[in-house]
C-alpha cells in the first residue's frame, strides 16, 4: 500500500523525482523513486528527520501548535514534508520548476489515508 502511494505521489506531482515514508529515527519504511531521479531519497529523508525535530521543537516552544507541513528549496531541489503524527514523515522530492501546488494537494490527501494503515 505504501509503495503504490508514493508512485501516486511522484508521478501526479510535474516535476516529481522521489518520494519517502519514514519513521522519526530515520529509518525509511517505503521509498520510490524515479530512474532519472538524481538525488537519494533515503539520504535526504535521514538528513532532514534531524530537521523536522528541531522544527517541532521551536513550533511547541512558541505555542504555535504542532508543526505538520515543510518545505525546503534549493538551486536544484525542493522537498515537501508533510508529518504524519508524532512518528512518521512523508516526504516529496521535486525539480524547482516542478508543481509545487499538486505536490502539497496530493500529500494532504494520502496523510490520513497513510495515518490510518500506519496505526
Amino acid at each position: 500500500m505504501f509503495k503504490e502511494a508514493l508512485q501516486e505521489l511522484v508521478e501526479g506531482t510535474e516535476g516529481g523525482l522521489a518520494g519517502l515514508l519514514m519513521d522519526s529515527s530515520g529509518i525509511a519504511l517505503e521509498t520510490y523513486a524515479k530512474d532519472d531521479s538524481p538525488f537519494d531519497i533515503n539520504t535526504i529523508g535521514i538528513e532532514f528527520s534531524v530537521v523536522i525535530g528541531s522544527i517541532k521543537r521551536a513550533a511547541e516552544m512558541l505555542e504555535a501548535g504542532a508543526a505538520n507541513e515543510i518545505a525546503v528549496g534549493t538551486d536544484r531541489l525542493v522537498t515537501i514534508i508533510r508529518t504524519l503524527g508524532d512518528t512518521y514523515f512523508l516526504a516529496l522530492a521535486m525539480k524547482p520548476d516542478g508543481n509545487f501546488g499538486k505536490g502539497r494537494f496530493l500529500m494532504r490527501t494520502a496523510a490520513p489515508k497513510l495515518i490510518a494503515e500506519l496505526a
